[in-house]
């Protein structure tokens, strides 16, 4: 069983930073890829960034730039660094894990995180 605990949202002002952390319990982490997903009120959940066992990276276009995802397999741990922030990148954030890259596409796994809200205003 995977466990995944999202940490590091909060409220910030646009143009401010946040770093979201994700730990998971559970040796399947480090053997896969993971990703951070969003999904603002009304909206559907989007792929914000993910990364592979290797360090294959896809990010949205939205976000390209601005945030870096980044992984720590000792730690069991995918972080999610947000740059200049802006009101449009409000959201829960959600992490997943045991996905696979095909094609350059990230395929999602089972597991998801219970979510994180970002909040950007002033």
């Amino acid at each position: 069983q995977v466990q995944l605990v999202e940490s590091g949202g909060g409220l910030v002002q646009p143009g401010g930073s946040l770093r979201l952390s994700c730990a998971a319990c559970g040796s399947i982490f480090s053997r896969n890829a993971i990703a951070w997903y969003r999904q603002a009120p009304g909206e559907q959940r989007e792929l914000v960034a993910a990364i592979g066992r290797f360090g294959s990276i896809n990010y949205a276009d939205s976000v390209k730039g601005r945030f870096t995802i980044s992984r720590d397999n000792a730690k069991n741990t995918v972080y999610l660094q947000m740059n200049k922030l802006k009101p449009e990148d409000t959201a829960v954030y959600y992490c997943n894990a045991d996905g696979v890259f095909r094609s350059g596409s990230y395929y999602p796994g089972d597991y998801w995180g219970q979510g994180t809200q970002v909040t950007v205003s002033s």
